[in-house]
C-alpha cells in the first residue's frame, strides 16, 4: 500500500515547489502523475514545467496527448495512471484518492491560504486515517523547507 503524504504549502506556491519534488521523484527512478482539480490548472502546470527554469525543463505530457504512456511525468484531471507512475501528486483539491496499491507514494499538496483546499485536505486526512492508512503531514518552515509534523 502507498505511503500517503500531505504537503501543506504555507510559504511557497505549488509552482515553486512542485518541480523540485518531481526532480527528486525522477532521480529515484520513479514516474509521476499529477492530478489537477481542473483542466485549466493542468494546462497552466503544463506550461510551467517547460519554463520554470531558464536552463532546464521537466519532460512531461498531458492526458490529452498521444503516446503519454512513454512520458516520465503526466498531467491529468482524472484518476487514470497512464504512464504506470510510482508517485501521484494530488493538487488543487483533486480527488478522490486513487487506487492506492498502484503507487509507492501519494502526495496531497494543498495551499494553506485557500480555505477550500485546506478543508478538502482535512477531510481526506481524517478519512484515510480512520480507514487505517498510514499518513504523514509535512509543513513548510519559515525557510520554506519541509518538516514532518505528524
Amino acid at each position: 500500500m502507498a505511503e500517503v503524504w500531505f504537503y501543506h504549502l504555507t510559504d511557497s506556491t505549488l509552482e515553486g515547489v512542485l518541480p523540485d519534488l518531481l526532480e527528486r521523484s525522477l532521480s529515484r527512478g520513479w514516474r509521476a502523475v499529477i492530478q489537477a482539480g481542473a483542466e485549466e490548472r493542468r494546462d497552466a502546470l503544463d506550461s510551467h514545467l517547460w519554463t520554470y527554469r531558464d536552463r532546464s525543463f521537466l519532460a512531461h505530457g498531458t492526458d490529452r496527448e498521444p503516446h503519454v504512456e512513454h512520458q516520465p511525468i503526466v498531467l491529468t484531471t482524472g484518476p487514470a495512471n497512464p504512464n504506470g507512475a510510482t508517485v501521484r501528486f494530488m493538487v488543487d483539491g483533486a480527488g478522490p484518492t486513487p487506487h492506492m496499491d498502484d503507487y509507492e507514494r501519494i502526495v496531497f499538496m494543498f495551499d494553506g491560504h485557500d480555505a477550500d483546499q485546506l478543508s478538502a485536505a482535512r477531510v481526506e486526512w481524517k478519512r484515510l486515517k480512520t480507514s487505517g492508512v498510514a499518513v504523514s503531514y509535512w509543513r513548510q518552515n519559515e525557510g520554506g523547507r519541509w518538516e514532518k509534523q505528524a
